[in-house]
């Protein structure tokens, strides 16, 4: 064996061992976070708080690759499982939302590695987020929580807000879809304000 063919292999692993830390840490980071919900009174009905979860995912994701901000959200809400409140429904939605947003913002990057593929990749990641978050939310996690809040007193909530909302289809619509699309773009201001000086550290190529 070459000491080159040696020298490869070892690089290899150590990228490895590093890509596995840095996932592991990363998650680690988006559970703290999305522990910590903060309310929005007076723009979002009580029952949905703001939280930086998808902020590590994002770094992740164009940091060290698009797999990396998908791994992130899975192990975070796998965590987040164990603290849950939703019988894990939320936590799926959570996961579904936010690998699409690391996810096609890591693709997006990964095609063209400049600072306008980075910009455009978070944006459309965040577009898509908040798209799909519509049936997502629609058919999959109101339909649980009515079981424990009646559909009419979650109505209600959003209507304390603005009077004229008459289905939760139009609530999610005019409050979720927004709401979900800002929080992304708030990720992504973070991330590029912190990108350039963490991502040697996670890179290791910091001197």
């Amino acid at each position: 064996m070459s000491d080159t063919t040696m020298t490869t292999r070892a690089a290899g692993k150590t990228g490895n061992i590093r890509y596995i830390a840095v996932t592991g840490l990363l998650a680690a980071a988006a559970y703290v976070l999305m522990l910590i919900e903060i309310p929005v009174p007076m723009l979002m009905p009580s029952f949905i708080k703001f939280d930086l979860s998808d902020l590590p995912a994002l770094i992740g994701a164009f940091a060290m690759g698009p797999l990396c901000g998908v791994l992130v959200e899975l192990i975070k809400n796998l965590l987040h499982v164990l603290v849950t409140q939703s019988f894990g429904v939320g936590e799926i939605s959570n996961f579904l939302l936010g690998a699409v947003f690391a996810g096609t913002a890591g693709m997006v990057y990964r095609l063209n590695r400049t600072k306008k593929g980075a910009v455009a990749g978070a944006f459309i990641g965040a577009l898509v987020m908040a798209l799909i978050s519509l049936p997502s939310n629609y058919f999959i996690v109101y339909p649980v929580y009515y079981n424990f809040m009646p559909e009419d007193v979650i109505l209600q909530a959003y209507q304390a807000i603005i009077p004229s909302m008459k289905s939760i289809f139009q609530c999610l619509l005019c409050f979720n879809v927004p709401f979900t699309f800002v929080k992304g773009m708030i990720d992504v201001v973070i991330t590029f304000v912190i990108y350039k000086h963490i991502s040697p550290i996670l890179k290791g190529t910091a001197k």
